[in-house]
């Protein structure tokens, strides 16, 4: 029996998220398992379930957001991956990147359009909510940014984001990086260790 594909519902906007990306390849090398990638709109999961990002949430509060940074730097170690550069123009707006990435889906490029947005938003930085940026951007990365941005007004592509997004709620996500092992859901990247474990059956 092949285990079920581990789930990954993300949102560019959370660099949780990006090191969870970062993480995925070598852990789909270790179980011989892909990760299915599903596009949410983060915006869309904190209205449903009233929730606030970790930069709201850890503002203020003392030894929180240094804990996040100790626990963020042991993740970059244990999974051998590269740190995040501070997005400067954080936050921001992914609505049109999410449905882009939809589009992307629809037109086969989805892998190349992930891994592009990915890295304009946390390893070279851009302000991405601004679609003169985000497209010279992509385009630079080898995409035909014009004709993904188009399609993204469509309204199958609009649905199908907001269909991704309502699925994750109804399923009980509150954030980003959410992962599923078949109905079992694991929340943040830290708990990629256990997402491994369970899809390599230990």
């Amino acid at each position: 029996m092949s285990p079920t594909a581990p789930q990954f519902l993300f949102d560019f906007g959370s660099p949780n998220a990006f090191l969870s990306h970062e993480a995925i390849p070598a852990i789909e090398q270790r179980t011989g398992v892909k990760f299915e990638y599903i596009p949410v709109l983060l915006g869309g999961i904190f209205k449903a379930t009233n929730n606030k990002s970790p930069a709201e949430t850890l503002a203020g509060v003392k030894n929180k957001r240094e804990f996040h940074a100790i626990e963020t730097e042991r993740f970059v170690k244990r999974f051998h991956v590269k740190p995040y550069s501070w997005n400067p123009f954080f936050p921001i707006n992914t609505l049109h990147l999410m449905r882009a990435a939809i589009a992307a889906q629809f037109e086969g490029v989805f892998e190349q359009y992930v891994a592009a947005a990915f890295h304009h938003m946390w390893e070279e930085p851009k302000k991405m909510d601004d679609p003169e940026v985000a497209g010279k951007a992509l385009t630079a990365s080898g995409l035909d940014a014009a004709k993904l941005f188009a399609r993204a007004q469509d309204a199958d592509v609009k649905a199908k984001l907001i269909e991704n997004t309502q699925s994750a709620v109804e399923r009980g996500a509150f954030g980003s990086p959410t992962f599923f092992v078949g109905k079992e859901m694991f929340f943040g990247k830290e708990q990629l260790r256990e997402v491994e474990e369970m899809v390599s059956g230990k």
